[in-house]
């Protein structure tokens, strides 16, 4: 699924890396590839994450994963980092989910009764990146959907995402719902269909896989 994201990124984007599984894409890019990477914390010119023994501790991202930096890397304050965001600067952003509606709501910051440190840059990059996609497990840890016809949870945004990632499919957020694009290797229709909350189109003829 990572390396499948990773793709969604093409050269010359300024793209925002969420915490979770969108972190990981990073290192699923050639290391020459022509993209400047930006994490909310205030890093422009992010490079593969380093395991503990090889990192410089004071190097994180907004996950708190050890990064590298690159030619051209950056540091600023969190004031010019979401002054970037803001003016909507970054062409792409990948974000993890709780859930996802039919017509492209996003909720991914707050399950009600559990600790939230609080909404953090979340709520501005969905609401001011050029294009929003999200990355995250087709259904939760007790195996309910996160594709829904309308999510149940507090919002993040409204009518953001345009294509998500999961462990079963690439799913693109359409004026009629949800279509699929691709399929993970070895899940099925019916599997599928049965993880998803909502009617998903399917596209006529073979459908490709990850």
């Amino acid at each position: 699924m990572v390396a499948r994201a990773a793709r969604e990124i093409a050269p010359g984007m300024v793209v925002n890396l969420g915490i979770g599984l969108p972190t990981k894409v990073v290192n699923y890019l050639p290391a020459d590839f022509p993209v400047c990477l930006h994490s909310e914390n205030g890093l422009t010119g992010i490079g593969p994450t380093l395991p503990y023994d090889q990192a410089d501790r004071n190097l994180i991202d907004a996950g708190g994963a050890y990064v590298s930096t690159i030619p051209g890397s950056a540091f600023f304050d969190s004031a010019v980092s979401f002054a970037l965001v803001r003016s909507g600067r970054l062409d792409l952003t990948l974000l993890g989910a709780f859930e996802i509606a039919q017509n492209g709501d996003l909720a991914n910051w707050k399950i009600p009764g559990k600790f939230s440190p609080g909404a953090g840059g979340a709520i501005e990059l969905a609401q001011k990146a050029r294009r929003v996609v999200v990355m995250t497990t087709h259904c939760d840890r007790k195996g309910n959907p996160k594709l829904l016809e309308a999510c149940t949870l507090p919002l993040t945004a409204k009518g953001r995402v345009a294509r998500i990632y999961s462990d079963m499919a690439v799913v693109d957020v359409t004026p009629g719902g949800f279509a699929l694009v691709e399929l993970a290797e070895g899940v099925s229709l019916p599997e599928l269909r049965e993880a998803t909350g909502a009617p998903i189109t399917i596209p006529a003829g073979d459908i490709p896989t990850f």
